[in-house]
């Protein structure tokens, strides 16, 4: 085994991606299964999850490499259910990643509708953090299992982004919480750390940042890579190294608490 192997390899480790059939979920799964892991991706409709597993199969050397389940993560039944799932396929389950997202709109302050802002920070930091990680673990401290969680912060967690009020609240809780977890579960030899993408453009943000009508920049769009040192906007895969970083104990054994940007720079813009 080489150096590289040792360092970042995950053979024999399962990894589950919360809001697996995303495309940032699927770019990570993808370099997860490249490095050995048992990849189980959780999401609530079952088509959707297939259809990132049939796009994923080539990434995987074995196709028992690679699951999916059906789940809820904002349910605690439903997560509990979904581990008994995952473990009766894998075994014990060694890193969490809570990839489950995203934003509903965009709107002035006091035009805020609250049923919708209530929506999207549950979305994002109840479903997106709090459940998943309270039930695994409360499972990895009662077993002594040792493991760790990747948590999906945003460039919202640090500045405020106009008119998502509510994805800026629960984004700035995602980074928060993962440094108050990291606190109460390093004396269990669990550990939680966080990747902050930049701009990355999905399905959700593409009619913000791209005009559908000519295929060029909105102003907010415009905005952004005005303010991307890099010029671009990031790639999926992009985020590979992070995470392979952040999953493998003998990568980043010592490191709990942190945050990477994966921004191009957006963080250090400067005048």
């Amino acid at each position: 085994m080489s150096y590289l192997d040792r360092l970042f390899g995950l053979d024999g480790k399962t990894v589950v991606i919360t809001g697996g059939a995303g495309a940032l979920a699927g770019a990570m799964a993808e370099a997860l299964l490249k490095a050995g892991a048992r990849v189980s991706l959780w999401g609530v409709h079952e088509d959707t999850l297939r259809k990132a597993a049939v796009k994923l199969a080539p990434a995987a050397a074995d196709l028992q490499q690679l699951d999916c389940v059906v789940a809820d993560a904002g349910s605690e039944n439903s997560v509990q259910a979904a581990i008994g799932v995952t473990e009766a396929r894998f075994g014990g389950i060694d890193v969490l990643i809570n990839a489950v997202g995203g934003n509903r709109g965009k709107a002035p302050f006091l035009e805020t509708d609250l049923a919708t802002f209530e929506e999207v920070l549950r979305l994002n930091l109840v479903a997106g953090l709090v459940v998943p990680t309270k039930v695994l673990c409360r499972r990895w401290i009662e077993r002594g299992a040792h493991g760790s969680i990747v948590n999906i912060s945003s460039m919202a967690s640090y500045v405020p982004l106009s008119g998502v009020w509510a994805y800026d609240a629960a984004k700035a809780g995602v980074l928060n919480l993962t440094m108050a977890t990291a606190k109460e579960f390093a004396p269990y030899g669990i550990r939680v750390n966080a990747i902050a993408p930049g701009f990355f453009i999905g399905t959700q943000n593409r009619a913000l940042l791209i005009d559908e009508a000519t295929g060029g920049l909105t102003a907010r769009g415009q905005s952004v890579i005005s303010r991307t040192p890099c010029g671009r906007f990031g790639d999926p895969g992009d985020l590979a190294g992070a995470v392979l970083f952040l999953a493998s104990e003998n990568a980043s054994g010592f490191v709990t608490g942190s945050c990477i940007p994966v921004d191009g720079g957006f963080l250090v813009d400067c005048v």
